[in-house]
């Protein structure tokens, strides 16, 4: 099967043109990506934008509409056994069988992957210390909270010991304190050279990735670190703005050149423009003219929220 063997050994994933269509929606828009080996990746964007749809197809769970993907070495098309075979997944909704037992569910996975008895016992007992449910071994998994039932979910991904473990929104309504849980074990896993690619709308989860790629309606807009990300703004400053009637303020400011995105937080605006010492003045100018009133003005630093939406405003920059 060497023909669909990726050519560069660092790339653990490499997509080209990668497009999905349902019907006349256009789910995922003819993306590129490369993620390397051993990294800790981040597709971040929000609910609709096509993140679930793209790990899926990654996975050989679903047949790209055209463009190539290749997995693990495999091209997902035409070779997604041996894609599932090396990767963990992690999917949003708990999918595991309620009415077996935490050990059970977990030995049914390492049946599915063609592990030996005695190999089985030892990768469940191992992943279970990780996820902190040993104690738990014989409980049904229907009896289990959100959050041990998010461990276990996980539990059975790592099972089969994968190169490549994808996590789909894996700590969405969960408490703060468990999701930083949760990202112990996944630098744990990472340490142990496990390549992590993880989806997620949480602006904190994106930072603590090596990389990120930012995707909006389907398309990859930008890929690159936290940092750099946030250099894809370099030269724009953010500003807090408290004001009268945000909503009025905010369509006054959308028709200035020197304004690159505004949105509306309660009663105030967050706004990056293009240089913060010149934009003060010319905003409460502007503002007041239309006869409204400006209260308060601060500067803030930039966050990776900050770039997504200039980002997605400018059309990936």
């Amino acid at each position: 099967m060497r023909e669909c063997l990726v050519t560069s050994l660092d790339q653990i994933i490499y997509t080209k043109e990668l497009t999905k269509r349902f019907g006349d929606v256009l789910a995922v828009k003819s993306v590129d990506l490369q993620v390397a080996r051993g990294e800790i990746f981040g597709l971040l964007g929000p609910n609709g934008s096509g993140k679930t749809t793209m790990v899926r197809m990654l996975c050989g769970l679903m047949t790209p509409t055209s463009g190539t993907a290749k997995v693990v070495g495999y091209d997902v098309s035409s070779h997604p056994e041996q894609v599932k075979k090396n990767i963990g997944y992690m999917p949003q909704r708990f999918c595991l069988y309620e009415d077996h037992t935490v050990f059970e569910n977990l030995d049914f996975f390492a049946q599915i992957y063609g592990l030996r008895r005695e190999e089985a016992r030892t990768r469940i007992d191992g992943v279970l210390e990780l996820v902190q449910l040993g104690a738990m071994h014989d409980r049904l998994a229907g009896t289990l909270s959100g959050g041990l039932k998010q461990r276990l979910a996980l539990a059975s991904a790592l099972v089969h010991q994968p190169k490549l473990l994808f996590l789909d929104e894996p700590t969405a309504g969960i408490d703060p304190p468990l999701r930083r849980v949760f990202w112990d074990y996944f630098r744990e896993l990472n340490r142990q050279g496990i390549t992590v690619f993880i989806n997620s709308h949480y602006m904190d989860e994106a930072a603590q990735c090596g990389r990120l790629g930012l995707l909006s309606e389907g398309s990859l807009i930008a890929v690159g670190s936290p940092k750099e990300l946030r250099r894809k703004v370099a030269g724009g400053d953010g500003l807090d703005v408290l004001c009268s009637d945000p909503q009025a303020v905010k369509l006054v400011l959308q028709g200035e050149t020197y304004v690159f995105s505004v949105i509306v937080e309660d009663k105030w605006l967050r706004l990056i423009v293009d240089d913060a010492g010149s934009a003060v003045p010319r905003i409460i100018s502007a503002v007041e003219r239309s006869g409204l009133k400006v209260y308060d003005v601060k500067v803030r630093e930039l966050t990776l929220e900050d770039v997504f939406v200039g980002l997605t405003q400018t059309g990936g920059g």
